[in-house]
């Protein structure tokens, strides 16, 4: 292991600036920095002769991981700005948890990437609705609550992403707060990592060229040197959204699930 370390330098640095922006990105935009780290991590392990399926199954699981601290870190700069709402989570959490164990399990078996086109349109909603008044003056009723919860979760454990992606957009579609749309964001992502990463590391079975370090579908070498960077950087990212207004708020989280979105789909189509 040692051995393998020191001559790949350049990829532990890589790791370690991804979890930098990725920290900062989770406390701006409670998006759990996943939108980075998979396809940093996807990259990465291709150039140790992984195959693009593994590379991504592995990126997808190990990104979910290194979302739960994290979050946790996240969580915590934005509660002391009294921006996440304990009582949407109360409604969403159970359906958020069983969309992520359907999502989990569905990873192994097909490719999530076809996302990039939910997550492309989500964020050109945004960009060419900002500063305009919301879709819907509320939120919908229990039922549709329900559906929102479940998809969050569905949706974002297929590709080893935070909730912010799918459920920022979808709150202010309903003329929600966006800074406590991004600070519930953040909470929303712990609810999704946690079960998420933990069934794709005991239930996954890890893939015949997997890189070194995998256990299940979680490669733990990724895990440590991206995570301290992420906890150490996301308050910094929650201190910047602070100061955004929330129309500001909504183009940069915009523009960044654009890049993602578009990101999927080359990945799809190429």
């Amino acid at each position: 292991m040692i051995e393998f370390l020191s001559n790949n330098i350049s990829t532990l640095i890589a790791l370690i600036a991804t979890g930098a922006f990725a920290g900062v990105l989770a406390g701006l935009l409670g998006v759990g920095g996943g939108i980075v780290i998979v396809p940093v991590l996807f990259f990465i392990f291709q150039s140790f002769g992984v195959s693009p399926e593994s590379a991504m199954v592995v990126a997808t699981a190990t990104s979910l991981a290194t979302i739960i601290p994290t979050s946790i870190s996240s969580i915590r700069s934005h509660k002391r700005k009294d921006n996440v709402d304990f009582d949407l989570l109360k409604h969403w959490a159970m359906f958020i948890f069983i969309g992520v164990l359907a999502g989990s399990w569905l990873v192994t078996r097909m490719n999530g990437t076809w996302l990039g086109a939910i997550a492309s349109m989500s964020a050109l909603n945004m960009l060419f609705r900002t500063g305009k008044s919301a879709m819907f003056q509320s939120l919908p009723g229990k039922g549709g609550q329900v559906a929102m919860g479940t998809s969050v979760g569905f949706f974002s454990s297929m590709v080893g992403i935070g909730g912010g992606t799918i459920s920022v957009p979808l709150l202010t579609l309903y003329n929600y707060p966006a800074h406590k749309a991004v600070g519930t964001a953040a909470a929303i992502g712990l609810i999704i990592s946690l079960p998420g990463a933990v069934t794709m590391l005991i239930l996954g079975q890890s893939p015949a060229d997997a890189p070194v370090g995998t256990f299940g579908l979680v490669n733990l070498l990724a895990f440590l040197c991206i995570v301290p960077l992420t906890v150490l950087f996301a308050p910094i990212g929650a201190s910047l959204a602070s100061k955004l207004d929330a129309n500001k708020l909504k183009k940069v989280f915009a523009v960044v699930l654009l890049i993602t979105g578009v990101r999927m789909l080359v990945q799809l189509l190429l």
